[in-house]
């Protein structure tokens, strides 16, 4: 765990000069391609999308004959080549994805011949009914209207803890995916979802709570870090709470993001070691017009928050056309959402496709789950903890 002070906000200093256009990190070169197509559906699921309309987008009619493997907001490594995906909560908003059942994706990439092979998974229920407000289904199956899933971390007893925006909220399952404990609500923050609302005003934005969430090294502590700028904090800064697992409870230390722009907006935020950590933040836009996709180094101390820039998503070397793209690869993505570390020099990375909403490949064509591996020019000097 960090060394805390209580009640702080320590606000990011803005990163230092680089040498070079791709920072101290150099400029990262494609090693691993691999594709899900987007019409990619749960076996022997419940139809989905029928709040949707009927009108086309990206080729795709909906409804939708089945629940689409899609949206990867969440990565965990199983360290026999396969991996834990989380679904975000659907199709956007609350309103509009009460019959995409929440789930996590257990998925095998194979960059010899480009594919993901889906092995199954598991939804998220609450079968114990611990969640006290009234959920979608009867089943207690928790679906897009319950919660907006959008990170997730494994522990050492092989639980889940899951950050949500609509609260936001922490959640925490169990292996097989039930909920085991009561929602538990960050202090002083309300999102307009938030179901305790009661008429007041909201102070995040609508679904900016927790995007992305680290877990320590020692597994003793979580750090949720909300995508929305809080009301009252200055512009761009989004906050890093501090909440020990041990005790159930936030430690109120926190820490504030500056993003490069207000507009931008982070992904995904993992642990490098006790002090260091790795987002992705990026602009809302996607194919040519995408023009900021970058993973930066985070240091978190008791003075601020220090950026360092580790790759350029939309300046990537490919020298061996891999994928069969050219000299240089572009990950063009609206929201770029889940980083792993591989090795110490080796990151995993993946797009949610946002199903069927996002064209940043090809215009006009819906977006498939893409997972690249980049390697870096030099070490993250990583915690092995984080990759072995």
């Amino acid at each position: 765990m960090l060394d805390t002070v209580a009640l702080t906000l320590a606000v990011a200093v803005p990163a230092q000069a680089d040498p070079s256009r791709h920072g101290q990190y150099g400029r990262a070169t494609l090693t691993g391609f691999a594709s899900l197509p987007a019409q990619t559906y749960v076996p022997g699921s419940e139809p989905s999308g029928s709040l949707l309309g009927t009108a086309p987008s990206n080729g795709i009619t909906p409804p939708f004959p089945g629940q689409p493997v899609q949206g990867f907001s969440g990565i965990v490594r199983n360290h026999d080549g396969t991996f834990y995906a989380l679904s975000d909560n659907g199709y956007g908003a609350k309103a509009n994805s009460s019959d995409f059942l929440l789930r996590v994706h257990h998925i095998k990439p194979s960059f010899r011949d480009g594919t993901i092979k889906v092995r199954g998974g598991f939804n998220l229920t609450d079968p114990y009914g611990k969640v006290p407000f009234p959920l979608t289904r009867p089943d207690r199956t928790l679906t897009g209207a319950d919660f907006d899933v959008e990170s997730i971390v494994r522990t050492s007893d092989g639980t889940y803890w899951i950050g949500d925006e609509f609260g936001p909220f922490l959640l925490h399952f169990s292996a097989g995916g039930k909920l085991l404990e009561a929602p538990i609500a960050l202090p002083g923050v309300q999102a307009p979802e938030n179901p305790y609302l009661n008429g007041g005003t909201p102070n995040l934005g609508g679904s900016k709570g927790f995007e992305g969430m680290a877990r320590s090294v020692d597994g003793r502590t979580l750090y949720p870090l909300l995508e929305g700028t809080v009301t009252g904090d200055p512009a761009g800064t989004l906050r890093i709470n501090e909440f020990d697992l041990r005790r159930r409870a936030y430690t109120g230390q926190r820490w504030a993001y500056q993003l490069d722009s207000p507009s931008n907006a982070i992904g995904d935020f993992i642990a490098i070691d006790k002090r260091r950590f790795l987002v992705i933040e990026r602009d809302g836009n996607q194919g040519d017009a995408a023009a900021f996709k970058k993973i930066f180094e985070v240091t978190l101390s008791n003075h601020g928050v220090k950026k360092t820039l580790v790759a350029d998503l939309l300046d990537i070397a490919n020298p061996r056309h891999i994928g069969g793209f050219g000299d240089t690869f572009r990950f063009p993505f609206q929201t770029i959402e889940d980083v792993v570390i591989l090795d110490d020099r080796t990151l995993g990375v993946l797009d949610d496709n946002n199903y069927p909403f996002s064209n940043g490949r090809t215009a006009g064509v819906a977006d498939n789950n893409e997972f690249i591996t980049i390697r870096l020019t030099r070490d993250l000097d990583a915690d092995r903890r984080v990759y072995s």
